[in-house]
């Protein structure tokens, strides 16, 4: 996703429309969109600023309630599996994929790795 049109920009067709320009007129004469000369109306009627609004953001972490579990069941069972621990997870009502399970161990640190040699 490319980053917001400068504020100066926004500022100016916001400028030229309250003057009673109208949107294709003014989105030709700075060369945006008409849906952006229209939305920055809207926001800026709506909030008083044509200011972009928040991009991105960040995911809750779903398994971050139940590391005590996590870490519970992987020093108990020593033979427990990413998919077991899946499964086990389910069990108790929290339905995540492979591969959330797969990160969280990964961000934390933990790891469960069978070896021959290791009892």
């Amino acid at each position: 996703m490319t980053r917001p049109l400068s504020m100066d920009l926004r500022e100016r067709v916001i400028a030229a429309v309250l003057s009673g320009e109208s949107s294709r007129s003014v989105a030709a004469r700075f060369d945006v969109a008409v849906s952006s000369v229209v939305k920055w109306s809207q926001r800026y009627r709506a909030t008083g600023s044509v200011a972009p609004g928040k991009m991105g953001g960040h995911r809750k972490r779903v398994l971050e309630p139940h590391r005590a579990f996590i870490v519970e069941r992987i020093t108990q069972v020593s033979h427990l599996t990413l998919h077991g621990l899946k499964a086990e997870l389910a069990a108790r009502g929290v339905l995540v994929s492979h591969n959330t399970v797969w990160e969280f161990l990964l961000r934390e640190g933990l790891r469960f790795k069978k070896n021959a040699v290791r009892p």
